[in-house]
């Protein structure tokens, strides 16, 4: 692939960050992102085209509102970073493959949302994660009905979803939702749609590998207890995305170690 490509991809996903961040500050303020031009959180003065530039308008700005000067999150530079690396990373595993760069790119884009909402408000909306579960039933339907998939990989994508699912429904009844949250048991279902078998199993290892690791870092350092509660969701999505790109290859290589 042509250093070109991955540049305009990037670009792409810079893009698509900075929108992906408006939606996440709409979305808690409850106002629609499709209406309306982009303004300061704290004076709300209306942004310019050149206060909107990703990444360069931060730099710029030193990190602040350029009308009172307040300081800009670092929220907004880091999604869009992250966006542009994923889309990169999303070419790279689907070339040439149109079809699947487009579904990724969508549902990457709604997993984003919901890693730095659930971060920042410790909720999964469910008006991001049930599109995304609509859009990734009907991806694998297209793939069934128009060949590129088969019933066999269809039925353990389905299989994966609800496994998934019970899992994480069997841990929030016993735990009386103390141990997560009920938006984690519908990103389950998401996962296993998104992942099928045996990349499933990878990601929820991954994700609550690193949610151990973590947490305990967080009490080591006394910025939490073991009373405190933690989002679960963004481990998930660190794991789904882990298993997306390189589960397969992680997977065939611990085989080879086993057998």
């Amino acid at each position: 692939m042509s250093i070109f490509l991955n540049s305009a991809i990037f670009i792409l996903g810079l893009s698509i960050g900075s929108f992906l961040n408006c939606v996440i500050y709409r979305l808690e303020k409850e106002e629609s992102y499709l209406k309306g031009r982009s303004y300061c959180p704290y004076c709300k003065h209306v942004l310019s085209w050149s206060d909107l530039v990703p990444i360069f308008s931060f730099l710029a700005l030193q990190g602040k509102c350029r009308y009172c000067r307040k300081p800009i999150s670092w929220q907004y530079p880091l999604v869009e970073l992250a966006t542009g690396a994923i889309f990169i990373l999303i070419n790279y595993y689907t070339f040439p493959n149109i079809l699947l760069f487009t579904f990724y790119f969508i549902i990457s884009s709604f997993l984003i949302i919901i890693f730095v909402y659930d971060l920042k408000h410790y909720i999964i909306p469910d008006n991001v994660v049930f599109p995304a579960i609509i859009i990734s039933l009907v991806f694998n339907l297209v793939l069934l009905i128009t060949g590129s998939g088969n019933f066999l990989t269809f039925k353990e994508t389905i299989l994966s979803a609800f496994l998934s699912f019970t899992f994480f429904l069997a841990i929030f009844l016993v735990t009386k939702g103390a141990g997560l949250g009920f938006g984690d048991v519908k990103l389950g279902f998401l996962m296993g749609l998104l992942l099928g078998w045996p990349n499933i199993v990878f990601a929820l290892f991954s994700a609550f590998f690193i949610g151990a690791i973590i947490g305990v870092g967080l009490i080591i350092s006394k910025k939490k207890n073991l009373k405190s509660e933690i989002p679960f969701g963004p481990f998930l999505i660190a794991g789904t995305f882990l298993a997306l790109f390189w589960g397969e290859s992680i997977i065939n290589w611990y085989l080879g170690i086993i057998f």
